[in-house]
């Protein structure tokens, strides 16, 4: 029964690997033309951009330009793939383990499936190989681990990396020519050269020693008596004598600050708690007012009730 269910389990893996990569080429063969057409008319409209000189606008839409490109030079590739392993689908069943011939084809079909959403046979694909090779097989290609064997230009055409300032110039300067249009690059290309600084990073830090160092020494000079400036000019100090000597006053002087800061700070707590204790004591005491007000109104409402009844009785 054994060797029945193996032959059988065979035939099935064989017929639905067959009718998948069919599938999956012939999905892949409607995109690229689709594709194609699309890529025509999104070069038609960066080129009308650059005619009408709105650059900043065609720098922006040529990313998408550049990715719809790599995914189209991924899917021919990928069809080659699929194609490759079609043809030796027997050879794939008859052997347990996959053949070295075939591994390339394989892991580069297994990394693009999930990527390729297009293409959602390419996933049925994967899940047949998953269950013939075992899930570390498949990890192992979806990882990217050294022995993985993916083409590696699938893994570049498919990667979600921005393109650099070079390819974009390559390819804006490419649709320029396509259309003959001349258009003068310079601008374009000092803006891809600029070094953008990143906002999220945070203001750079300033070392202390630059601060210090832009401190006039005349200041210094002029606070001194004639006799020690006398004494002063004598010695002859070296700057890095001086630069200890401000640090060291900048250190006193910022713990003398920071003292002080800590005594104002505790005093403006105290003056804040008992100002809240005092607001406090008076809402206990309007509180406590209010209920004995509360209380005097009940009393009455009662003895008029009270009054009210003994009349109804004498009646």
């Amino acid at each position: 029964m054994s060797l029945l269910n193996q032959l059988f389990n065979r035939g099935v893996f064989g017929t639905r690997c067959k009718t998948c990569l069919n599938l999956a080429i012939s999905r892949i063969k409607l995109l690229q033309n689709k594709r194609d057409v699309q890529l025509k008319q999104m070069r038609k409209e960066i080129f009308q951009f650059l005619q009408a000189g709105q650059e900043p606008i065609a720098r922006i839409r040529v990313e998408h330009i550049i990715r719809e490109q790599n995914i189209w030079a991924a899917y021919e590739i990928i069809e080659l793939f699929c194609e490759f392993v079609l043809a030796r689908v027997p050879i794939i069943e008859n052997q347990r383990d996959c053949p070295s011939e075939l591994r390339e084809a394989i892991a580069s079909i297994i990394f693009a499936a999930p990527r390729c959403s297009d293409v959602p046979d390419l996933l049925h694909i994967k899940n047949l190989f998953t269950t013939k090779y075992g899930k570390e097989f498949v990890s192992a290609v979806s990882e990217l681990r050294p022995d993985s064997g993916v083409n590696r230009m699938i893994i570049e055409k498919l990667s979600v990396n921005a393109p650099s300032g070079e390819v974009k110039l390559k390819v804006l300067r490419e649709i320029a020519e396509e259309y003959n249009l001349a258009w003068d690059s310079s601008q374009t290309e000092a803006e891809f050269r600029k070094n953008h600084e990143d906002l999220l990073g945070g203001t750079k830090p300033v070392g202390v020693g630059a601060t210090i160092s832009h401190i006039p020494n005349k200041k210094i000079g002029n606070n001194l008596s004639p006799h020690e400036q006398e004494y002063k000019h004598q010695e002859a100090p070296s700057p890095s004598s001086n630069s200890v000597w401000l640090n060291t006053n900048k250190i006193d002087q910022s713990h003398k600050n920071n003292d002080v800061s800590v005594g104002d700070a505790k005093n403006e707590t105290r003056l804040n708690s008992s100002d809240v204790l005092e607001k406090a004591r008076v809402a206990i005491a309007s509180a406590e007012r209010a209920t004995a007000a509360a209380r005097a109104a009940a009393a009455l409402v009662q003895n008029d009730f009270r009054s009210l009844k003994l009349e109804d009785k004498s009646l």
